[in-house]
């Protein structure tokens, strides 16, 4: 084994990638990948998103998925009509009254996200094919308390 000399002074350093820009390439990645394997079941992405998100919590309103979301309000409002006219999802009056309807999982929509997360499954499984469970653990435990740590209402 040849032993690694130090770049000259003169030289310049190849500088490390930004820990936010190599998580910024992943989820474009990861995004691109998902975006075409859902496409060919025909769901998008946001509908992913949406019905997965009604699986944790039953129940949220239009505004709330907008928000988790990352996409307007009339974004998401045409998102879950589309979803509501296909049978994915069913909406309700909330108990409280108003204006706001609460979304929920049909049978068909939860069997559609079963597919959908068995096709992210193959996207992770080709992404994390060589970290072992622990270090799966880890960078889950991690990648959540960035998450949290960058919630819009965290100071």
């Amino acid at each position: 084994m040849t032993p690694r000399r130090a770049p000259r002074a003169d030289q310049p350093t190849v500088p490390t990638p930004r820990l936010s820009y190599l998580v910024y390439r992943l989820e474009r990645r990861i995004r691109a990948r998902l975006d075409e394997a859902l496409a060919r079941d025909g769901v998008t992405t946001t509908e992913y998103m949406a019905l997965s998100e009604l699986r944790m919590r039953d129940g949220v309103s239009s505004a709330e998925l907008a928000r988790i979301a990352f996409v307007t309000p009339q974004a998401m409002n045409l998102v879950v009509r589309d979803l509501e006219q296909r049978g994915l999802i069913r909406r309700d009056p909330h108990p409280d009254g108003g204006r706001v309807l609460r979304a929920h999982l049909t049978r068909k929509g939860l069997s559609a996200l079963r597919r959908c997360d068995r096709l992210l499954d193959g996207i992770e499984d080709v992404m994390l094919a060589e970290i072992d469970d622990t270090m799966r653990k880890t960078l889950v435990e991690h990648l959540t308390m960035c998450a949290r740590a960058l919630r819009p209402d965290t100071p």
